[in-house]
């Protein structure tokens, strides 16, 4: 073959260096894991409070959107993965490739939407349930949750490994829970509704409002900036062409290494090809056993556990204090035992996606920050994520001492933000991987297809919720 000529644009970045793509692993169980990492942190919210609450109101018939949901964010998922075993370059670094500022523009709707510490001020609520402590001692819990979230990810040696662990953990804990409920609250009848809502029963329960089915639909699994996060935790975990990116390290404990700030292309040989349909398959795999089933299987046991115990309960809230209530009746119809046990699971789950939630915001934020503005700068990667962590932890801690309730602009802001984002990276995925990567390798067929489905539905979703929001801040 003639010398081969990077096809990735160099108009904004420096050019990419050509290097082979790296053999495929022999034992694919060490390479498993970025999936689970993306199921782990997504089983926040979602899977604990929407869905259950929607199953609560109107039973099992839009468990079928769940499923939609998860696989249209597999596909999506999957084509960010493209890039970065194609380049060992991060999806926000080709997207930057396109429009010098597009990464940093990812970025701050990641910071507004995750910026604000609701996301661990739920576990620490979680807590409360357990020692039966007031609602004033929640802000505490929270900021010494934050302090041990901060330095968990700022000491490991080598911070996915820490998050993996911590993930890994959180799902087994969730699995346990999974089992014991299968096992002594969810009941046949469930199971046939549960079947029936996947398919003759299956229904838009367009009482619920528009917005906020679509909305759970949309972030079954993951949703927003985190789905952009499955570039580097693939490539710190050394998929394809990430190998020759030094992984993220603490500044403080971990080993630094020199790092390019741009990646690499292979040549399309017969040889590379080769190694890539391998890298291909098993990232698809990967992706579908574990971010996909994982996600989905969580989704559909909470509902049925909701649904068993709940169902048709008035006055029930689409917020935390739907959990203390899910709780007290578990402990009512199963035994003392469960109800601890599920708010036991419940914090520690929650608490875990608050990590991963840091992780990722800052992770996106280091990445963008290093490789686009400080790229001839002498700071290293490790050390601007170190920054962005303890920054987003201090913040909240002054949010939380001053005893700021969450604004709703931020609320209404948070809304709107991860619908634009996925809107606005799903039409850029596809300009990315048709015009920036080789014939051979670049997205076509029914994939193709999956994007343009996913720039429909997040489009329609993008104006629906903005709509709803502005109605809702301005009046009308």
């Amino acid at each position: 073959m003639a010398e081969f000529t990077p096809t990735v644009p160099a108009r904004v970045l420096p050019s990419v260096t050509v290097r082979d793509l790296p053999e495929p692993p022999r034992s694919t169980w060490r390479v498993i894991g970025p999936g689970l990492v993306g199921a782990g942190v997504g089983l926040a919210s979602g899977e604990f409070i929407i869905w259950p609450y929607i199953a609560s109101q109107v039973g099992l018939v839009f468990i079928w959107g769940a499923a939609v949901g998860i696989i249209t964010q597999w596909f999506l998922n999957m084509e960010i993965e493209r890039y970065t075993l194609a380049t060992g370059e991060t999806a926000l670094t080709g997207f930057s490739r396109m429009w010098k500022h597009w990464g940093i523009v990812f970025v701050l709707m990641t910071l507004a939407s995750n910026l604000w510490p609701g996301w661990v001020t739920t576990s620490a609520t979680m807590v409360t349930y357990l020692t039966g402590s007031g609602a004033g001692s929640v802000r505490w819990i929270a900021i010494g949750m934050l302090v041990v979230i901060a330095l968990g990810l700022t000491l490991a040696p080598v911070i996915y490994t820490a998050l993996e662990r911590v993930i890994f953990v959180k799902i087994a804990l969730v699995i346990t829970l999974a089992v014991v409920a299968v096992l002594f609250a969810i009941n046949a009848e469930t199971w046939v509704e549960l079947g029936k809502g996947l398919t003759v029963n299956a229904q838009f329960p367009s009482e619920l409002g528009y917005a906020v089915l679509m909305g759970a639909i949309a972030y079954a699994g993951a949703g927003g900036g985190q789905n952009l996060c499955q570039s580097n935790w693939i490539r710190d975990k050394g998929f394809g062409m990430g190998q020759y990116v030094p992984r993220l390290v603490s500044p403080v404990t971990g080993e630094e290494e020199a790092a390019a700030s741009t990646g690499y292309q292979f040549a399309p040989t017969k040889e590379n090809l080769a190694r890539w349909r391998q890298w291909w398959r098993f990232a698809n795999i990967e992706q579908g056993a574990t971010f996909a089933l994982v996600s989905f299987l969580t989704i559909a046991l909470m509902s049925m556990l909701a649904y068993s115990t709940v169902h048709g309960r008035p006055g029930l809230k689409d917020n935390i204090s739907f959990l203390q209530v899910e709780g007290q009746v578990l402990q009512d119809v199963v035994g003392p035992w469960f109800g601890v046990l599920f708010w036991v699971i419940g914090a520690l789950a929650l608490f875990a996606s608050a990590m991963g939630i840091v992780d990722y915001t800052s992770r996106l934020a280091s990445d963008t920050i290093k490789t686009v503005y400080l790229r001839e700068r002498p700071v290293s990667v490790n050390r601007v994520y170190f920054i962005v962590v303890w920054a987003m932890a201090v913040l909240g801690i002054v949010i939380l001492l001053l005893g700021f309730d969450q604004p709703l602009i931020l609320l209404v802001f948070s809304a709107c933000f991860a619908a634009v984002m996925m809107f606005v990276y799903s039409i850029l995925l596809i300009i990315l991987n048709r015009r920036s990567l080789p014939e051979a390798i670049k997205v076509r067929s029914y994939r193709l297809g999956a994007l343009v489905w996913s720039v429909l539905f997040f489009g329609t979703l993008t104006v629906l919720v903005v709509t709803q929001q502005a109605q809702k801040l301005f009046g009308g």
